[in-house]
């Protein structure tokens, strides 16, 4: 099975997405979800991680960071929440082997309607999986930190994402963020898409292409393609299958 590939320039958005290890339900209980919210939390705090958004479901998680240039601080605050997230979940089910595929993706998302579209399609995932029918009702994502900031323990850098969207005020992006969410449900065509999870970059075909010249020969072998409303920077790679059911229905703390 080829790798997954992440590849950060610095300055850039990046949409990450981690599997648990062949696709086992080992984030299936709250207690371990938030764990792995607490990591995160860890990382903004001990890296200076830029969280944008961020959800985790009973097999993989989903988070949009801002590469702000320090050297190394994504693969070192992924390398923290992963790691210890599996640590904690072992020594407590007294479990061995490994916890994560082996590799987490990453996709650059350009920072216009694309980024807002992502962050759509984030908060979305667990309405997608059939768990809940709003995103409000899910705890272990960026909504409700987004609708409703939290003074102390904050995950989410609103700063960081306002300018990026060009939004003045948190009330401003409480509003938008709560229209883009409800425009999208009213849709009701929920469906996976793959430009999120398989691309190593997506947005205007300028963006794609320099993203392409900046990678180099890391860019050889892949192609531009045109997807909805957009182009993506494409590489051959398993497909990335979201296997829910009833695993993912019952969350417990126990």
């Amino acid at each position: 099975m080829p790798r997954a590939k992440r590849h950060f320039i610095p300055g850039y958005v990046w949409h990450i997405t981690h599997r648990c290890h062949k696709k086992e339900f080992l984030l299936k209980f709250a207690r371990d979800l938030r764990v792995w919210m607490s990591w995160l939390f860890e990382a903004k705090k001990r890296y200076g991680l830029k969280i944008l958004n961020y959800t985790a479901t009973s097999n993989h998680i989903h988070l949009l960071v801002l590469d702000s240039g320090e050297r190394a601080v994504i693969p070192r605050s992924m390398q923290l929440v992963a790691g210890r997230t599996a640590q904690e979940f072992n020594y407590r089910k007294k479990r061995k082997g490994a916890f994560w595929e082996d590799r987490y993706h990453a996709t650059a998302i350009e920072t216009n309607h694309h980024l807002i579209s992502c962050l759509t399609y984030i908060d979305l995932n667990i309405v997608r999986a059939g768990v809940v029918k709003h995103p409000s009702q899910w705890e272990f994502g960026g909504y409700q930190e987004i609708q409703a900031p939290l003074e102390r323990y904050s995950i989410i850098d609103h700063r960081a994402l306002m300018d990026l969207l060009g939004i003045p005020s948190k009330e401003d992006l409480r509003r938008l963020h709560s229209a883009w969410i409800e425009k999208a449900l009213a849709r009701d065509d929920q469906v996976r898409e793959c430009k999120w999870t398989e691309s190593i970059a997506v947005g205007s075909n300028d963006f794609v292409e320099s993203i392409m010249n900046r990678l180099g020969i890391r860019a050889k072998g892949r192609r531009i393609y045109g997807v909805d409303g957009g182009f993506s920077l494409r590489e051959a790679q398993a497909p990335y299958s979201i296997n829910f059911g009833s695993n993912n229905e019952r969350l417990s703390s126990k």
